[in-house]
């Protein structure tokens, strides 16, 4: 698919880097509470490997409510069960969502380079701090062009807000973001079998 092969490779390469040493000095302890009238889809995520547990995510469409729909109908197909984390790194975040090609049985040397068979997305850039938690969507250097993959935060990254589209916050299950297998080197690729997304679910 036309630009999706520079999701993986161009997704904050260079401040990945930065972001494996510097941001895990950072304090994590404080999570970034989800707004106490959210009526929106929950997104709940089966993950296996290295960690083993649920993740439960809940969807912000009052701030990005078409990224929020694509994600809820690819998670209600299907297409997101079986998906590997395929870029993690260490105190920065953990990267998925790659339908085309981020699957166990596929090619590594793709993983992270595909999107769906679903338009990408306009922006719906938002005021919303990338904090511990939250969830946003991976693109290439266009802003718009989100539409599969998307990042978890394990620490804060400010130099991210307003430049990436903001889609959920982790309510439950942070244990299990905790130690999905981490990846190496700078831009975080992992190595081996990867940590999977075995069902992903919409409530």
């Amino acid at each position: 698919m036309r630009d999706k092969a520079i999701f993986g490779g161009l997704f904050l390469l260079g401040v990945g880097i930065l972001g494996a040493s510097w941001f895990n000095l950072m304090s994590v302890s404080a999570d970034t509470t989800v707004p106490d009238d959210h009526s929106g889809p929950v997104m709940v995520i089966a993950v296996e490997g290295v960690a083993n547990g649920e993740m439960r995510i809940a969807l912000r469409d009052d701030l990005a409510p078409n990224h929020v729909e694509q994600i809820v109908t690819l998670a209600e197909r299907g297409d997101y069960d079986g998906v590997v984390f395929h870029r993690v790194i260490e105190g920065f975040m953990a990267q998925t969502g790659d339908v085309e090609h981020g699957r166990v049985d596929g090619n590594p040397a793709r993983w992270g380079t595909g999107g769906s068979d679903l338009p990408n997305l306009q922006a719906e850039f938002s005021a919303q701090s990338f904090e511990r938690g939250v969830v946003g969507m991976a693109r290439s250097q266009s802003p718009n062009s989100a539409n599969s993959q998307f990042f978890i935060m394990f620490a804060p990254a400010p130099h991210l807000d307003g430049q990436y589209t903001v889609i959920g916050q982790m309510i439950d299950g942070y244990e299990v973001l905790d130690t999905i297998k981490r990846g190496t080197g700078g831009n975080g690729a992992v190595i081996g079998e990867p940590d999977r997304m075995t069902r992903v679910t919409i409530e």
